[in-house]
């Protein structure tokens, strides 16, 4: 029996559990019962979900559990004495024994996984067939279990109301610790980096020209200013550029000129450019920004202007989070109370002179807190820049020559066959913990910065 037809079966258990006791707990009512404590439904859930979560969680378990129970069944049989002694030819073996059990098509290069094959597929139906018997137990055991406590002054609702707050809780946990591990992760191998690398040359170096060459120890050639400066002039200069005037006048016009039904289909066709895969956009800096740029800075004299540069990747990108900044922009100029608006046009302020003196003033905090979030949203882009801004690390200020970004290296380094324990692939860890740092900086002050604002006019 398969895994998916398991869970179905079990769900139609919980359902039927379920219908059974709402019902013997609706009879209470219907009775008079006095001090009844929870409705019907609240038994009902109860009793499903000791019927349907223990079943679930032992599956869970199982799964991981059967296949290595399978294995050592395949190697008690006396096929398995004609395996070579090698554990890593007998690895090998087994493991194309497995997957020839559960793909009859696939090609194999051992004639040994081939008469395995069969014992595999057998012993996977056996423990299946045992774990979804088990299941079924604890189902039965689970519902009978709660079936037995459906009375009237059962609290049913506070039994089931904790559980759905444990499980959200668990949620929010399983969220904060992943976060906590990548941190955890990050912090290791930048420790194992700076063993080899300098923390002075990596964060004032100017010279990025990364190797596997360690010389008495210590690696050079990991000089990150490069990386930073085209981190810096791409996500948060040229494309700040363009995403704030543009976000900026753009959230004005929707919520102080657009009539309701303008405002109505723009606002949502602008934000459709925040669901536009990154890269599209790629694709567009590329092959269509980017020679159009080039044509250009030939056109005026600059000769030496690249086919990628930095210009392109900001220029698109900057337009790739204009809903960012016109989202929050929009929010908080909408948020400002309309008293103030109306004073000053009462005062004899024009609607232009109420939008620059009145409105954006009184905004300029949550607009400023939506440009940190759009910057830290820019800085962490890697598709636009592998695509237009190139991989060459240079420290320029010419936004027609190519740049990198912190983001672009990292896939670089993490690419193909590397090693792990070597400086190259460990720098991208020290680049991925010093992006993560300061995109947390970015985050915390855009939040408070929203929060003040949000407090002055609640």
């Amino acid at each position: 029996m398969t895994s998916t037809a398991t869970l179905f079966l079990i769900a139609g258990l919980g359902l039927i559990t379920w219908v059974f006791a709402r019902a013997r707990a609706g009879r209470f009512i219907q009775s008079g019962a006095a001090s009844v404590h929870s409705l019907p439904s609240y038994h009902g859930w109860y009793a499903a979900m000791w019927a349907v979560v223990p079943a679930i969680l032992f599956l869970l378990v199982w799964s991981s559990v059967a296949p290595a129970l399978g294995s050592f069944a395949v190697l008690d049989s006396p096929l398995a004495a004609q395996l070579p002694t090698d554990p890593f030819s007998r690895a090998a073996i087994l493991s194309e024994a497995r997957a020839l059990s559960r793909n009859a098509d696939l090609k194999v290069f051992n004639d040994a996984a081939v008469q395995l094959a069969p014992l595999y597929a057998a012993a996977d139906r056996q423990y299946a067939l045992i774990g979804a018997l088990a299941a079924f137990l604890l189902c039965f055991a689970g519902g009978a279990f709660a079936f037995t406590r459906i009375r009237p002054d059962f609290r049913a609702r506070t039994k089931v109301e904790r559980t759905v707050m444990l499980a959200l809780l668990l949620a929010s946990l399983i969220a904060i610790l992943a976060t906590l591990g990548i941190v955890a992760s990050l912090i290791v191998e930048t420790v194992r980096f700076f063993n080899l690398v300098s923390p002075f040359e990596f964060l004032f170096g100017l010279d990025w020209n990364p190797s596997d060459k360690v010389v008495d120890g210590k690696a050079t050639g990991f000089g990150a200013v490069p990386l930073f400066w085209g981190t810096v002039f791409i996500g948060a200069i040229i494309a700040m550029a363009v995403a704030i005037p543009l976000g900026l006048m753009s959230a004005v016009y929707l919520t102080q000129y657009a009539s309701p039904t303008v405002r109505k289909w723009m606002k949502p066709i602008l934000e459709i450019l925040a669901g536009v895969p990154t890269v599209v956009y790629g694709y567009f800096a590329a092959l269509t920004v980017a020679p159009a740029l080039r044509s250009f800075a030939v056109m005026i004299g600059i000769t030496d202007a690249s086919s990628e540069s930095a210009l392109a990747a900001g220029l698109v990108m900057g337009v790739m989070i204009i809903p960012f900044v016109s989202s929050m922009a929009d929010d908080s100029i909408a948020a400002v109370p309309g008293s103030m608006r109306d004073g000053s046009l009462a005062m004899g302020a024009t609607k232009s002179e109420t939008i620059k003196q009145v409105l954006i003033p009184a905004a300029l905090p949550g607009v400023v807190g939506g440009v940190l979030l759009a910057v830290s949203r820019a800085i962490g882009e890697t598709m636009i820049v592998v695509m237009a801004a190139g991989l060459a690390a240079n420290l320029t200020a010419n936004p027609f020559a190519s740049v990198t970004t912190v983001t672009t290296q990292i896939v670089q380094l993490l690419t193909g066959d590397t090693d792990f324990n070597s400086p190259m692939t460990l720098a991208a860890f020290a680049l991925g913990l010093t992006l993560f740092i300061v995109t947390l900086l970015l985050n915390i002050v855009a939040l408070q910065i929203v929060k003040r604002y949000r407090e002055a006019y609640d």
